[in-house]
């Protein structure tokens, strides 16, 4: 399956697992900024916008006061946003593929963290009000 937009969905994750989700969303915008090094400046520009409303949503999950993800874990991916608010505009200013590769490694580290299985030995997080779960408190 293809998007309008030209984009690979063939290989979107399930429902139901948010861990996966956001995995496979960091993926893909890796995915797609790698691919753009090779192809022109618009392109590398589409790509990395869209990574940095990716990283802009989980930045708005990370500040919120009431998440229940561990403070010192949220700090250091509220560090690494800032990194990737930083790269990013950089990019967008001076449309230089070398500078890209930090935004991949990063997203390619942070998906493999989300891909493994955290320890049974830390408490469960408990479902945010209303039972919905908030995906990026999930990472352990």
């Amino acid at each position: 399956m293809r998007s309008a937009a030209g984009g690979n969905y063939s290989r979107v994750p399930q429902p139901g697992n948010p861990r996966n989700t956001e995995a496979w969303a960091l993926m893909e915008a890796a995915r797609r900024m790698r691919d753009a090094k090779g192809k022109g400046k618009e392109d590398l520009l589409k790509a990395v916008r869209l990574n940095w409303r990716l990283w802009t949503i989980f930045q708005s999950n990370l500040v919120d006061p009431d998440a229940p993800i561990p403070l010192p874990i949220r700090e250091n991916m509220l560090a690494l946003s800032n990194f990737v608010d930083r790269r990013s505009a950089e990019l967008l200013s001076d449309p230089s593929p070398d500078l890209v590769d930090a935004l991949v490694n990063i997203n390619a580290q942070i998906a493999g963290g989300l891909m493994t299985v955290p320890e049974q030995s830390a408490a469960p997080i408990p479902p945010a009000p209303g039972g919905a779960r908030q995906p990026i408190n999930e990472v352990a």
